[in-house]
C-alpha cells in the first residue's frame, strides 16, 4: 500500500500531468475563454445599455435596424424610427440581432445577455482557428501560447462582452479562412472551394470591409494549389458560384427597394465624408453624423437614404481635391491611428495616452513578428503581410477606430507570440563561449 507521504508527493506531479492535459487542450481553452467572458458579463453588469439616448448605445444603427424588424417595419431606421428602408449596414448581423429581439425582447436585459454571450460564443471559438493556423505556420509551442493569449487577454474580451455589433464576429470569419486559404492545398474535391465560397459570401454579408482580403486569399489557395500541380481553375469557378449565390438575394433586395444596383451597403460615401472635410484631423468627425447631428439627421430624412449619401460623398471629393497633400497627411495620420490608437480625452488625462501605447505595442510587435517570419521564410508568412497590407488600407481613407483593428487582431496575436517566443529561445540559448567550455568540460 501506498504511505500517505507517498500519496502527497505525487500530487505535484498529478496536478502537472493535468495542467499539461489543460494546457493542450483545445477544449478547454476554448471552454476557459468562454467561461470568463460570460463571467464579465456577469459581474460587469455589461448587459446593462444605458436608455438614455433611446436605447442607441443598444446596437447602434444595427440595433435600429433589428428593432425595425422585430417590430414588423422591415429592414430600415438605422438612425430613429420611421426612416424608411435601408442598406446602410450589411444584413447579416442585424438579422441575428432581431431574431434574439423576437424571443427576448426588443431592448430587453435578457436580449443584451443574449446578444453579449453569442458575441463570446464567436470570441471564444476564434481560439481554434488561431491554434491551428499557428501551428502550421510556427509550431506547437506558438499555437498553445497564441490560443491562451486570445482567451485571457482583457483587451480581446472587451469587444464581445460590451459591443453588440459584428465585430468578434467578423474576427472568427478572418480566422477561419485565412485557415482554409493555408490549408486549401492540402485538400482534395469540391467541398474545400465550396465551403471556401460560402465562408466569403457570409464574410461579404457580415462586414464587407472583409472583402479587401479576398484577393489575396484566393490568388493564393490558387497558386499553392498550383504549384502541387491540383488543377483549381474549377474550383475557384465554383467558390465565386457559391459566393455570388449568397450575396444575390440581398442584391435583390437592394435593387428592388432603391431601384439601383448597391452592392449590399450604400453608406461609404458619408463614412468618407466622417474623415474628410473642414477640420478633418485624421479621426472621427463623430459630431456629423446623424446620430449626433440633428441637422444632418434631419438632411438625411428629407433627402432620403441616397441622396444624403451622395451628398456627403460630393462633399468629401471636393475637399480631397483641392488639396492632395493635405488629403496624404490626413492618410498618413490615420495610418499612425489606426495602428496606435486615435487621440482622445479622457478622464483621468492619462488613460487614454496609456491604452494607446499598449495598442502601439502590440502593433509593433506584430510587424516586427511579420518580419522575422518572412526573413525565416515560415510557410504562410506572405498571407499574413498581405492581410495586415489589405485589410485596414479603406480605414486609412476615411477614419480610424480601435474596433477596426479587431477582425485581424488573431493573426496579430500569432505574431506577437511567435516572436516573444523567439525572443525566449535567444535569451535561453547558451552563448558560444559557454557552450565550447561545457563541451570541454571546464567550468
Amino acid at each position: 500500500m501506498n504511505s500517505p507521504s507517498a500519496k502527497i508527493a505525487s500530487r505535484p506531479d498529478m496536478l502537472l500531468a493535468s495542467w499539461v492535459r489543460i494546457r493542450a487542450s483545445l477544449a478547454w481553452i476554448v471552454a476557459i475563454a468562454l467561461l470568463l467572458r460570460i463571467g464579465w458579463i456577469i459581474l460587469g453588469h455589461t448587459y446593462r445599455f444605458k436608455t438614455a439616448d433611446a436605447n442607441f448605445s443598444f446596437g447602434w444603427e444595427m440595433g435600429r435596424i433589428a428593432a425595425s424588424l422585430a417590430s414588423g417595419h422591415g429592414y430600415g431606421s438605422p438612425f430613429e424610427p420611421g426612416t424608411g428602408p435601408t442598406a446602410w449596414e450589411p444584413p447579416l448581423y442585424p438579422y441575428l440581432t432581431a431574431g434574439v429581439f423576437l424571443l427576448f425582447g426588443i431592448y430587453s436585459k435578457a436580449s443584451a445577455f443574449v446578444l453579449l454571450s453569442m458575441n463570446s460564443v464567436f470570441s471564444a471559438l476564434t481560439c481554434v482557428p488561431i491554434f491551428l493556423i499557428a501551428r502550421r505556420i510556427f509550431s506547437e509551442k506558438v499555437a498553445v501560447g497564441s490560443a491562451w493569449a486570445w482567451a485571457l487577454l482583457p483587451s480581446v474580451m472587451f469587444w464581445c462582452v460590451r459591443w453588440v455589433w459584428e465585430t468578434s464576429l467578423s474576427a472568427l470569419l478572418v480566422a477561419v479562412i485565412f485557415w482554409l486559404a493555408l490549408t486549401m492545398e492540402d485538400r482534395n474535391g469540391w467541398r474545400p472551394w465550396f465551403g471556401f465560397g460560402l465562408l466569403w459570401g457570409i464574410a461579404a454579408l457580415n462586414s464587407t470591409t472583409l472583402l479587401s482580403f479576398l484577393p489575396a486569399a484566393g490568388l493564393w489557395a490558387w497558386y499553392r494549389c498550383a504549384q502541387r500541380g491540383k488543377r483549381s481553375l474549377a474550383g475557384i469557378a465554383l467558390a465565386s458560384v457559391v459566393f455570388f449565390a449568397c450575396i444575390a438575394p440581398w442584391l435583390i433586395r437592394d435593387y428592388q427597394t432603391f431601384g439601383r444596383f448597391i452592392f449590399i451597403r450604400d453608406n461609404f460615401g458619408a463614412e468618407l465624408r466622417l474623415g474628410n472635410g473642414p477640420g478633418a484631423d485624421g479621426t472621427w468627425m463623430e459630431y456629423l453624423h446623424p446620430a449626433q447631428d440633428l441637422y444632418a439627421l434631419r438632411q438625411y430624412q428629407a433627402m432620403g437614404e441616397l441622396a444624403y449619401i451622395a451628398l456627403r460623398k460630393q462633399q468629401a471629393l471636393d475637399y480631397i481635391r483641392a488639396d492632395y497633400p493635405r488629403f496624404a497627411l490626413l492618410c498618413l495620420k490615420r495610418f499612425v491611428y489606426y495602428w496606435a490608437g486615435p487621440p482622445k480625452a479622457t478622464e483621468p488625462w492619462w488613460l487614454n495616452p496609456a491604452k494607446n501605447l499598449l495598442f502601439l505595442a502590440s502593433s509593433v510587435l506584430t510587424f516586427w513578428g511579420l518580419g522575422r517570419a518572412l526573413r525565416k521564410r515560415k510557410p504562410g508568412a506572405w498571407l499574413l503581410f498581405w492581410l495586415l497590407l489589405l485589410y485596414p488600407a479603406v480605414y486609412y481613407i476615411v477614419f480610424p477606430a480601435l474596433r477596426y483593428r479587431h477582425p485581424i487582431e488573431p493573426e496579430m496575436t500569432i505574431l506577437c507570440v511567435f516572436l516573444l517566443t523567439e525572443a525566449g529561445k535567444r535569451a535561453t540559448a547558451p552563448r558560444p563561449d559557454q557552450s565550447s567550455k561545457h563541451e570541454a568540460g571546464l567550468p
